[in-house]
């Protein structure tokens, strides 16, 4: 049985960031690529351009990708003429597909269109209105899910505990709060977490640019380390859990993330450490067997080749450059939705959880 009899969290201090912001015109996307120096939002006017954003990674996490899309489908329909929503839906087609081909592989881009979808098929004359509130719900219900997930994944960690996290899986990432920074908040806020982890999350620097800089805003303090410090860091004894997001949740509970998670498990597990997935119920995908059937994303290859603009490598020199990688079930501890703790996933579990 976990403790769930814990202190009240004030989300007033632990949940003060707003990556998307609906103005009722236009959507604005902080520009998470000139984080943490420029505080600057992107104002998007067309559904090309929040795809072009989601692509550039100006905004970026599977949940925010989600949401933007949703908004994005809304900006798609201005200026449609149609009679009820399933002829607008036929119009704006090509735009949703364009957006759904921005990110590959974050199931939360594909199942946020497919909402919009079917709301847009089943509406009649009020068809801008229903595909506007089916927007707004699905960012609401974001939030109110990371709010449980940190609950629940908090319970789980024993008071004192030092966790380590990888990429950026808060706010920025989200509706607010956070999917496993929301636990690494709650946590904080409960006494739950002594100290807090943080690897640079190469090439894009995720952790060093984004989520120190998060949690320096709600006044937790946190340690960032170099990704090839982690398993030293491990074996140190300063790591009890390892606490992650996903892009992808298979249904025998392998896990697509971040680029290095994979080895953060497999060094967990060796060192006898928890390791920790946490993401909403819409990043599962039951439709996808294992993750060996995941599509994984490939940048250009130069992102390898500089820094900030400036090369740092010889000219003629390749680069490869894969995005994600998985997980399997068999490294991972727990798995926390809002729906619910999958502890040891494997198939059985995860349809018992999600059918």
């Amino acid at each position: 049985m976990h403790d769930t009899a814990t202190p009240t969290i004030d989300y007033a201090r632990y949940d003060r960031i707003r990556p998307i912001r609906w103005t009722g015109e236009v959507l604005e996307l902080l520009d998470q690529r000139r984080l943490p120096f420029e505080v600057d939002y992107l104002a998007c006017t067309t559904s090309d351009e929040v795809a072009t954003a989601i692509h550039a990674l100006a905004v970026r996490g599977a949940p925010a990708i989600g949401i933007a899309a949703a908004w994005g489908t809304v900006l798609a329909a201005r200026g449609v003429d149609a009679a009820d929503g399933a002829t607008a839906l036929a119009t704006i087609e090509p735009a949703l597909h364009r957006l759904n081909a921005a990110r590959p592989t974050a199931v939360n881009l594909a199942w946020a269109l497919a909402r919009m979808r079917r709301a847009l098929e089943a509406a009649g004359s009020d068809w801008r209105e229903v595909l506007e509130r089916e927007a707004h719900a699905i960012e609401t219900e974001d939030l109110a899910a990371n709010r449980r997930m940190g609950e629940l994944g908090a319970s789980l960690i024993a008071p004192g505990s030092g966790v380590l996290t990888h990429c950026n899986t808060g706010s920025l990432a989200t509706a607010g709060f956070g999917t496993a920074l929301g636990v690494i908040r709650a946590g904080v806020a409960q006494g739950r977490i002594g100290k807090v982890f943080a690897d640079e999350t190469r090439p894009w620097m995720q952790g060093s640019r984004l989520t120190v800089w998060e949690l320096q805003q709600d006044g937790i303090d946190a340690t960032l380390i170099a990704d090839a410090a982690a398993s030293h860091l491990i074996k140190d004894g300063q790591v009890d859990w390892v606490v992650v997001g996903a892009d992808r949740i298979c249904a025998n509970g392998d896990v697509a993330n971040k680029i290095g998670t994979y080895q953060l498990a497999i060094s967990a597990r060796h060192h006898g450490k928890k390791f920790m997935v946490v993401a909403p119920s819409s990043t599962v995908d039951m439709d996808t067997a294992s993750g060996d059937l995941i599509e994984i994303e490939e940048r250009d290859p130069s992102e390898l080749l500089g820094v900030s603009g400036s090369r740092t490598v010889a000219d003629g020199i390749h680069a490869w450059n894969p995005v994600f990688d998985v997980t399997p079930a068999a490294l991972i501890d727990a798995i926390v939705t809002e729906k619910g703790i999958v502890e040891q996933p494997d198939e059985d579990s995860m349809r018992a959880m999600f059918g």
